[in-house]
């Protein structure tokens, strides 16, 4: 079964607005997929993850009424490294709704 060239046109237009439309619209809901691949040292990422995590705890858990300013600047910057570390510890590909979405429409449409 063939498909026209106006109906391959319709499906490609759609599916282009299902791409750009889509994404906007889900960032706003946190819903990305996560698609990782374990590296042979995610052990020892989990580890490290797990002392920023315990770090930031402490960080909350502590009276910061009694600090000065300068404390609480160090402490601010303390937290912003600890957050960049542990973004740079996730390496995970992340994809959208709407990328999905794209991928599945355009598998139907090529193993139709």
């Amino acid at each position: 079964m063939t498909m026209k060239f106006s109906n391959l046109l319709k499906a490609t237009v759609l599916s282009l607005f299902i791409a750009f439309a889509l994404p906007a619209t889900t960032n706003a809901l946190d819903s990305n997929i996560s698609v990782t691949a374990l590296p042979a040292d995610h052990f020892s990422d989990d580890k490290a993850v797990a002392k920023i995590v315990q770090r930031v705890y402490e960080i909350q858990s502590m009276d910061k009424t009694n600090l000065s300013s300068a404390e609480k600047k160090a402490l601010r910057k303390e937290l912003k490294e600890l957050k960049a570390q542990a973004t740079a510890a996730n390496n995970g590909v992340y994809l959208s709704i709407g990328a999905v979405i794209v991928i599945i429409l355009l598998l139907i449409l090529l193993l139709k």
